[in-house]
Parts: C-alpha cells; structure tokens; sequence
C-alpha cells in the first residue's frame, strides 16, 4: 500500500478535506420522499387500508402541512418541533431523542421514508382529536369544497385495499 509523503502539507490538507466530506456525506444521509399527490393516494389505499371516503380529507392535510414531504420538520414558537409527512407534534405525540409521547416513538423516526409509524400514529391522534387538530385541515381543508377530488384526479374509486392489518384508518 502506498502511503502519501506526510510532508506535503497541501496533500495532508486535501486528504483531511476529503475525509471530512466522506464522513458528512455518510453521517447526514437521511432517507426521505417527496410524494406526488395521487402516489401518495395510491400508497395509502392498497398499502395501509385507508378508508376511500376520507382520503380527500387526508390528502388535504398532508398537503398543507408537509407539501407531501416526508423529510419535513418545522420549528414551532413554543420550541416544540412537527415532523414528518402528518407534521406530527414533538410537544405531545413524539419525543426527540427517545420514545415517549401518546404515540411511543421517537419523533426523528417519522421525518423519513417509512411511513407506516407517521401512520400510526396520525391515525391514533384522528381518532383522540379528529381531523381539526391539524391547523393545515382546519385553516383549508374544513370546508369539502376544498377537498381534492382524488376520484377524477387519482381514479380513487378502481384502487383496491391490500390485506395488511385489520386495522383500516
């Protein structure tokens, strides 16, 4: 193995350089997606039994909240955070750092890729607190004359609900 003459300052720069970068690029890769509407109603359909019915609603809400972003986090005025696709609540739901909050999770694991924990847990804070404790739903979504219509945009009533839980939200 060759090793580079360490009394060439510029080169043992360059080579400090390039590890810290490597390690930067491999320390900070977080998994994230950014949905495209109907993606999304598809996903949430066949994967995770959502009941066609409210998928406008639900659709609505991510929208605003995340702009379909699954990697999202807002720092809110009270210093408590939202993460995710659901913009789930540091302050109640999700704790930083370590599981705890009403849904038992840790709130960096609902600000990538995966979101069947986002899931559980925006179904567990509809069912506790309905749709209006989203600010997103309650400020453009309340009213259906602004709900998408996912039926003629995403052809909502031809998908089909895969078995996955017993559980449709």
């Amino acid at each position: 193995m060759l090793l580079p003459d360490m009394s060439n300052r510029s080169e043992v720069r360059f080579l400090i350089v390039l590890g810290v970068l490597a390690l930067m690029l491999c320390g900070s890769e977080v998994e994230s997606k950014k949905y495209m509407r109907c993606e999304l109603t598809r996903v949430m359909v066949e994967n995770y039994r959502f009941q066609k019915t409210l998928m406008s609603n639900w659709i609505c809400l991510i929208e605003h909240e995340s702009n379909l972003d699954t990697n999202k986090v807002t720092r809110n005025t009270n210093n408590s955070k939202n993460y995710g696709l659901f913009q789930i609540n540091s302050k109640d739901y999700c704790a930083e750092g370590r599981k705890g909050g009403v849904c038992n999770m840790k709130c960096e694991d609902l600000s990538n890729d995966d979101i069947s924990d986002d899931i559980a847990c925006a179904k567990r804070i509809q069912e506790r607190d309905g749709f209006k404790y989203w600010k997103g739903w309650s400020r453009y979504c309340r009213n259906t004359q602004n709900l998408p219509n996912l039926d003629v945009t995403c052809k909502l009533s031809s998908l089909s609900s895969a078995y996955r839980s017993p559980n449709a939200y």
